[in-house]
């Protein structure tokens, strides 16, 4: 069994670089421990764990035990230190504080073996850990997990994002409106890079408008907040916060024109007004067939239901607004 560890610090919201670790675990692994690092409490952050709980848990990423806190299991790292024999400084680095608290390489270490982790999976920027961790390992009288490398997710310059760059963070691409599935399915299309890519927006922003052209009517409308009568309206869109300003472009009451072509408006009235408050697809596309076939001034009755000149099909329009709404707004 191929056991695993995913070991972010409780620093917030987690870097697209972490995500593709946690991604890469999971993926990898049969079992996957969630350890918390915040042994560096000078680091830590106020709801810190709880921001890379929320993210893994909107990316779908499960986790087999855990969370387990390094803090709470300090007792335990050096009394392994002290069983071993261990010094304060081994090879140079220091394994605990003068305080007695562990530093990083000690507490992760001993944690790989009580929880008997047999492979590490993590971004190349801790390559140089790998052999003092080795030689702690054999100094514990453990057999070192094997360690997988992978490459950093890096900005245009190639440089390792900063979390303040656009799309660098699993919240600010779920605040941007990339659903999670989008995110998820391009981490998962970068699996384990031997070299450094560079974070690709594009294809997230492609792999979004795959999902939400995917997503059932009641599914997309409940994820923007808006009825499910309004689901075709976002149709197309490429992100959830472009879904909900097509939404919002219809639903929402604007400065509409019902001046032009009033027997158009008059006549779109006599159709709608016998149906029922909400109109199923077929119900709405034959208002527009039978208003097209005489004639009518489709252009006029979408400035009279949007106050636009252009945006989502008609017949989409027709179906999200409400029909006391609809007729307010055809004959005012």
């Amino acid at each position: 069994m191929k056991r695993v560890r995913f070991a972010p610090s409780p620093t917030g919201t987690l870097h697209v670089g972490n995500a593709l670790s946690a991604v890469a675990n999971r993926d990898f692994g049969d079992w996957m421990l969630l350890r918390i690092d915040d042994t560096d409490a000078a680091r830590n952050v106020a709801g810190g764990e709880e921001g890379v709980l929320g993210d893994l848990r909107w990316l779908g990423i499960e986790w087999d035990e855990g969370p387990v806190r390094q803090s709470a299991r300090a007792a335990r790292h050096i009394e392994a230190a002290e069983a071993a024999g261990l010094p304060q400084r081994f090879e140079s680095v220091m394994l605990w504080r003068e305080d007695g608290s562990p530093t990083f390489h000690l507490a992760s270490v001993v944690d790989d073996v009580d929880f008997r982790i047999t492979h590490v999976i993590r971004g190349s920027d801790h390559r140089p850990n790998e052999a003092l961790h080795a030689a702690l390992h054999k100094a514990l009288g453990s057999e070192p997990p094997a360690v997988i490398h992978h490459g950093l997710v890096v900005g245009e310059d190639g440089k390792k994002l900063s979390k303040r760059a656009e799309g660098a963070t699993v919240a600010s691409l779920r605040e941007a409106g990339y659903p999670a599935e989008a995110v998820r399915a391009y981490l998962d299309e970068l699996g384990l890079p031997r070299h450094d890519v560079h974070l690709d927006l594009e294809r997230i922003r492609s792999l979004s408008t795959e999902v939400l052209a995917t997503l059932p009517d009641a599914e997309l409308a409940a994820r923007v907040g808006v009825p499910v009568a309004a689901a075709d309206l976002m149709r197309g869109a490429h992100d959830l916060a472009e879904a909900r300003e097509l939404a919002q472009s219809v639903l929402a009451s604007a400065s509409v024109d019902s001046s032009q072509s009033p027997e158009t408006l008059a006549r779109f009235a006599e159709l709608r007004s016998p149906l029922p408050e909400a109109l199923d697809k077929e119900q709405a596309k034959a208002i527009v067939r039978e208003l097209k076939a005489v004639g009518g001034n489709l252009r006029a009755l979408r400035a009279a239901l949007t106050g636009r000149e252009r945006g989502p099909e008609l017949w989409a329009v027709v179906r999200a607004l409400p029909r006391d709404e609809a007729l307010r707004r055809a004959l005012r």
